[in-house]
């Protein structure tokens, strides 16, 4: 983005000629006739400040009674850092996945200011703690939401596999930690065994277990990659069958986003009914021309063109309610920023720091709320967190 001149600059140097570039003629007071106007942004030097509470004793002239005076809010121990130093050092850890290490070095560079590693660990618990209210609201919002997307992923702790579980609708976002995949990773995270409305997610066969539900979708995303790895492999009718129902999903695709943008609540029902018979007509086809199973190939085409039959009510079912998306990508996009975070600073050391992982939770609702992260931290490191749904 080009930078742009602002109308209010912090300062203002004036530079003045001090001679005539022509005859050398002294230039005090002359008429002003123009003026060029350039700006530099700049960060200030920012040094850690110490300050130091002194707790006064006094003693009673009447009574000989010695009272203290009591230390401010918050100021707990003889030596600490403040709520501003917490929420940075749990700002560059959580919210961009540099490791502890690496946060001690960068706050010490920026800052003069270098917490070890477990006091950074701490402050992120601290945090943790105070967020717990702002967690309560999110998970209310997400079982009230009419749509959910879910996925989980690996995540590597303590040189183990643990699971990261997401849950995400609108302007809220839950990411929890678990060291299981299935249900009870599920369960643990309390959203989709309560959820009663349309969940979105891949052919994961756990989440299909979750039968409150109103209706499962599943991400088209998903089945075109195989889709078209079926029309890159594939021969003859295999490349036929493949292209065919290709052409089904991407056709409601198109109609779904025409009806949305022209205000309509659906499509056109005769479409509707072409296109998934369409594509309920592709998946049968597959599953006959594979039916012998003979190679990988085979028993892969055949398992994927099942899923498509069994499941035919679950793939369209954003072109029938125009509410459903077409594809699982929100999700995915909170998911994997969970992986970034093993490829920037390698895997958490303990299920113990990486259950803080509920900050990536209250970061990503916040900022899809256009509240800043380090605010949001900042507040909640002072005990005050910001709760979706207040100002």
């Amino acid at each position: 983005m080009t930078m742009q001149l602002t109308a209010s600059p912090d300062h203002v140097v004036r530079h003045e000629p001090a001679a005539c570039r022509g005859c050398g003629h002294g230039l005090a007071g002359a008429e002003q006739t123009g003026m060029e106007r350039r700006q530099v942004t700049e960060i200030p030097g920012v040094q850690a400040a110490v300050t130091e509470h002194q707790m006064i004793e006094r003693e009673c002239p009447c009574c000989g009674q010695r009272t203290k005076a009591q230390a401010s809010a918050g100021v707990t121990a003889p030596v600490q850092y403040g709520p501003r130093a917490a929420a940075v050092a749990t700002y560059l850890w959580h919210g961009h996945f540099l490791s502890r290490d690496r946060a001690r070095a960068a706050l010490g560079d920026m800052f003069g200011c270098a917490p070890s590693p477990g006091a950074i660990a701490a402050m992120a618990r601290k945090i943790a703690g105070f967020i717990s209210p702002a967690i309560d609201a999110i998970v209310k919002a997400l079982l009230a939401s009419e749509v959910a997307h879910f996925d989980e992923t690996g995540f590597r702790v303590a040189g183990g596999l643990a699971w990261v579980h997401s849950a995400s609708s609108g302007k809220h976002v839950l990411v929890t930690v678990n060291d299981k995949r299935g249900t009870e990773g599920m369960d643990a995270a309390g959203i989709l065994p309560s959820f009663a409305g349309i969940a979105v997610h891949d052919a994961w066969a756990p989440s299909d277990t979750c039968t409150g539900v109103a209706a499962h979708a599943l991400c088209n995303a998903h089945l075109l990659r195989e889709l078209t790895a079926v029309t890159g492999t594939g021969t003859g009718l295999d490349k036929t069958w493949a292209q065919q129902a290709i052409d089904a999903l991407i056709t409601l695709k198109d109609a779904a986003a025409a009806a949305r943008d022209a205000g309509r609540a659906a499509i056109s029902p005769e479409l509707l009914a072409g296109q998934e018979k369409y594509f309920r007509d592709a998946a049968e086809t597959g599953i006959v021309l594979n039916a012998a199973r003979r190679s990988k190939l085979q028993k892969k085409r055949h398992a994927l063109a099942t899923r498509m039959r069994d499941r035919a009510g679950a793939y369209p079912r954003f072109a029938r309610n125009l509410r459903v998306p077409f594809d699982n990508n929100p999700a995915e996009q909170v998911i994997r920023m969970s992986k970034l975070r093993i490829k920037v600073s390698g895997c958490m050391r303990s299920m113990a720091g990486a259950e803080t992982c509920a900050i990536r939770s209250y970061l990503a609702t916040a900022s899809r709320h256009d509240i800043g992260w380090l605010k949001a931290l900042i507040r909640a490191a002072e005990g005050n967190p910001w709760i979706p749904g207040t100002t």
